[in-house]
């Protein structure tokens, strides 16, 4: 296991060490130095400043493995209740093109009681081989046991590549899986790819608030992990004609873990928007000046039948609940059609927002960065622009 320690021997108290610490958790006792393991960060700065060597970071040392003997793309199925989540389908379609690229099959992998069903459905929407552990054990979401029984597939199946959506059951149990098998992990990826030439996963996600694309690789661990953000890609449909393998595993209950016991689960009671499965969503941001004038953005989401969203400006604001949040570090969207009011299109917008089939922003600044991915642009004074368009479509609707 990696650490930190002072060789009291060779410690003079100098207190160089005190300076550089970025995490302050080097102090002096009796004249030495002591470093508070909890705050340690391992960077070094520390080792570097001592000019009595009295100070050794020890590295853990793990053996690579042969990565050579890792076949197939694996998809974690998240499910509820027997109900396999949206996200999964959309993985399963960007599976499908990572295992033509490596000449390989795509998996699936389902856990739970009673859900045998759910496995053909992963079949027709594009798995080859679908790994079910069908036990009371995994009857509900704990992460603890869900980790042990993907761990034990792992090991025993040795897939290259594992991609889960970026859901709250995701995000808690691939990095677990992660620490356990000593792999790489890629959070919130918007994109995935493969390089031809090494035969590894390029993971692209946003980083430094939004700023850059960061692309990720993992060459030297296997399996490689990424999670995938709802509503990036096409989901997969559903071919009734595909053959597939069920690989039936037992759950090993021995190694429950008893620690955690599932005692209700609760729905949310409050009606928030789920913009993730809206076909239209008319989205404010700071050019509506202030929180009233959010009721143009409401109306005209009124007049579509769309779902109303909003830009972190206004949520930052309060004028309007989180939940309406488009973008990164609000709801990643794919409606068919998307509008913009008063946006500018900063990148921690679009990249929330930019896979919309069809985009169409309303602003008075022609040089707004939101127009350099709208289909169709309306330069023109907002509050002057929706109020219009209100009224051609509530006169379309009324007309014969």
């Amino acid at each position: 296991m990696s650490g930190i320690k002072v060789i009291s021997e060779k410690c003079v108290g100098c207190g160089l060490c005190l300076k550089v610490c970025p995490a302050a958790a080097i102090k002096l006792a009796d004249k030495k130095a002591v470093i508070d393991l909890d705050k340690c960060i391992l960077c070094g700065a520390c080792v570097d400043s001592c000019k009595f060597q009295a100070i050794e970071i020890i590295r853990q040392t793990v053996v690579k493995d042969d990565v050579s003997s890792y076949k197939g793309v694996w998809v974690f199925a998240e499910q509820r209740q027997g109900v396999i989540a949206s996200v999964v389908f959309e993985l399963l379609a960007k599976a499908r093109e990572l295992a033509a690229d490596l000449n390989t099959y795509v998996g699936a992998v389902l856990l739970g009681q009673n859900i045998e069903p759910a496995a053909k459905e992963l079949i027709q929407r594009g798995a080859d081989k679908v790994y079910l552990i069908d036990s009371a054990c995994l009857s509900h979401y704990t992460a603890e046991n869900y980790t042990k029984a993907i761990t034990g597939l792992v090991g025993k199946y040795k897939p290259e590549i594992i991609l889960a959506g970026a859901t709250t059951t995701g995000r808690s149990l691939v990095s677990r899986i992660a620490v356990s098998l000593y792999c790489g992990l890629t959070a919130d990826c918007t994109g995935l790819d493969i390089d031809k030439d090494r035969k590894i996963l390029i993971q692209t996600r946003p980083a430094f608030g939004g700023n850059i694309m960061a692309q990720i690789i993992s060459p030297d661990f296997r399996p490689q992990m990424a999670t995938v953000r709802h509503k990036v890609m096409p989901e997969a449909q559903a071919d009734s004609n595909r053959k597939g393998e069920i690989i039936k595993e037992a759950f090993d209950e021995t190694g429950f873990d008893e620690r955690i016991k599932f005692l209700d689960f609760v729905k949310e009671t409050i009606a928030t928007v789920n913009l993730a499965e809206a076909d239209v969503i008319v989205s404010g941001g700071r050019g509506l000046g202030e929180a009233k004038n959010f009721k143009l953005v409401e109306e005209l989401a009124a007049a579509f039948s769309a779902a109303v969203g909003s830009s972190r400006a206004c949520v930052d604001a309060g004028w309007i609940p989180y939940s309406h949040q488009v973008g990164q570090t609000g709801r990643t969207v794919c409606p068919k059609v998307y509008i913009a009011c008063g946006i500018s299109g900063q990148i921690q917008h679009l990249v929330g927002m930019q896979s919309s089939k069809t985009i169409i922003a309303i602003n008075k600044d022609p040089q707004a960065p939101i127009f350099k991915v709208a289909n169709y642009g309306i330069v023109g004074d907002l509050f002057k622009v929706i109020p219009l368009l209100i009224k051609a479509l509530k006169e379309r609707k009324r007309s014969p």
